[in-house]
């Protein structure tokens, strides 16, 4: 009696790839926009790729191509160790809290997933890229073959950091603390761009590729550029460098395969704490007395519970948090980015406060669906007064600090500092009248901010949200006519020596306009609170 033999257990790896091919397949065929974005996507990858390899080659015996070929390794290095904490979800087949109840062990299932990280449209962008480099910095066949080995482990440098990064914070990045880092995503894409875009205009000068020769010095020891410098190293006969600068990638491709192994062998036999009784913690919460940390510094009443709420939407709500970091972010960036471009004025420090005082606007619409239980509390002009008061201060306890550290940084940048006191009079004098048509534009003119998505406005009410903020924005500026007209006339009469004057001008001026702006708003909150009530839920 004869048996038939068993059949050869198939191949992790190739299951592996198999599935993620398949679930990419599956997912285009879901709808055709889906399959829109990745063709566009894929080719607008390959033409950037192109791009640079074509400028990579024409560089080709530039004495300082090795230093740019280096740094691009590295900017390429980093942007794949932080993609993933920013976008977590966008390689969900990849994810290794899905595995967790399969029987693998943890060697072959970093092998598998390492093969099956090769397929997609980054692997193949920096595959693309580390070639041109090579083909950039190669000379001789010595060059050419440590260039081959040079691309085999950048490439699987990059592909392993990102996998191994993504495992070791996938807890994290599935929390809501992780949803928050990637609502705050665009924030950095959009610094890191400008930041870009300076340093290309700096190196389309004469002497650019050489301002970079310091950072090769130092970026050739770190692994994978140490493999890129390498390869330079291998045309011009430096064998001992180029054998070491291959030595420290493979080292670091052999240290970051062990982490990846470890977390995951971590994630898939250690519990989930989120998934743990919590009432022992809870216990130990309600058992604590009285209030504890900021609590304890807010002033009592209905006042300090506003103020208390509203930091709290700051810290914890995503679409808060991104709007609190896009204005204190970009109210930075600005001033630097005149002073570096080499067209700074001290007058760019005015960012900081419009920034900071339009968040004024639409008070209640940040409340989203929760502004009913604030509604209920309202039943005088008293009450809301109160509540708009509350919300101003709470704004001004950050933007008032925040302008005065940007205008003595753009001072002290970009200067002269004989400007510092009216700039500095005038940003509290705009900061005030944006709080004070903010909170009468709150009134006037809710509008929904949806909870979920990437929209600030609900269908409908754009011209609502345009209305507000640009006609706010405008009557901010008018009601700052009479200290600018007041600076304009000192500077005139040659009276330079009174500008001071227009620091405590402003702060009085901001102070009082905002205060008046609160106080006319608050019986139109009362008047108007089913129609506010039923403006900002719409979303």
């Amino acid at each position: 009696m004869s048996t038939a033999a068993a059949p050869a257990p198939a191949s992790p790896t190739a299951v592996f790839i198999r599935l993620k091919l398949t679930l990419l397949r599956n997912g285009l065929r879901q709808s055709a926009g889906r399959t829109a974005a990745y063709v566009i996507s894929f080719v607008g990858a390959l033409v950037f790729a192109a791009g640079l390899v074509v400028g990579l080659i024409a560089l080709r015996g530039n004495a300082h191509a090795g230093a740019l070929t280096v740094l691009l390794t590295g900017i390429l290095t980093l942007a794949w160790a932080v993609m993933p904490l920013f976008f977590p979800a966008g390689d969900e087949t990849l994810d290794p809290t899905r595995l967790v109840m399969l029987p693998l062990r943890p060697r072959p299932l970093v092998r598998s997933l390492l093969v099956a990280s090769l397929v997609g449209i980054g692997p193949l962008f920096t595959l693309t890229l580390v070639t041109g480099s090579v083909i950039s910095v190669a000379h001789g066949a010595a060059g050419a073959t440590v260039g081959v080995l040079a691309v085999v482990l950048v490439v699987l440098v990059c592909v392993t950091l990102a996998r191994a990064v993504a495992t070791a914070s996938v807890r994290l990045l599935t929390s809501r603390r992780g949803r928050d880092l990637a609502v705050l995503s665009g924030l950095f894409i959009a610094i890191g761009a400008q930041a870009v875009n300076l340093a290309a205009r700096r190196l389309g000068s004469p002497d650019g590729l050489s301002m970079l020769e310091p950072l090769r010095n130092v970026l050739r020891w770190v692994p994978p550029a140490s493999a890129i410098s390498a390869v330079d190293d291998a045309g011009h006969a430096a064998y001992g460098r180029a054998a070491a600068g291959l030595a420290l990638t493979a080292a670091a491709l052999a240290l970051l395969l062990w982490w990846w192994q470890r977390m995951l062998t971590t994630l898939m036999t250690a519990p989930d704490s989120s998934t743990l009784q919590t009432a022992d913690k809870d216990g130990a919460r309600r058992s604590g007395s009285g209030e504890r940390g900021l609590a304890r510094l807010l002033p009592g009443g209905r006042t300090g519970t506003v103020m208390l709420r509203s930091l709290r939407y700051a810290w914890r709500d995503p679409k808060s948090k991104m709007s609190w970091a896009s204005a204190l972010g970009f109210g930075l960036l600005v001033p630097i980015i005149s002073a570096v471009q080499g067209n700074g004025s001290i007058y760019t420090a005015f960012s900081s406060s419009a920034l900071l005082g339009m968040m004024m606007y639409n008070q209640f619409g940040q409340d989203t669906s929760a502004f009913w239980m604030v509604a209920s509390t309202i039943s005088s002009a008293r009450d809301a007064h109160q509540e708009l008061r509350a919300r101003a201060v709470t704004l001004a306890l950050v933007a008032v600090p925040y302008v005065t550290l940007v205008v003595l940084g753009t001072a002290a940048l970009v200067g002269p500092w004989s400007a510092f006191p009216q700039v500095y009079g005038l940003s509290l004098a705009l900061l005030g009248a944006l709080l004070a048509t903010g909170a009468m534009a709150s009134a006037l003119f809710p509008y929904s901010i949806p909870s979920e998505g990437n929209k600030n406005v609900a269908p409908g009410q754009a011209g609502i949200a345009w209305i507000s903020l640009f006609g706010g924005f405008l009557t901010a500026a008018a009601l700052c006519l009479p200290l600018i007209a007041l600076t304009v006339w000192l500077h005139i009469a040659g009276m330079q020596s009174l500008l001071w004057v227009l620091l405590p001008a402003g702060a009085v001026y901001g102070l009082g306009i905002a205060a008046l702006g609160l106080r006319l708003a608050a019986p139109r909150v009362v008047a108007r609170l089913p129609e506010i009530l039923a403006a900002v839920s719409k979303g």
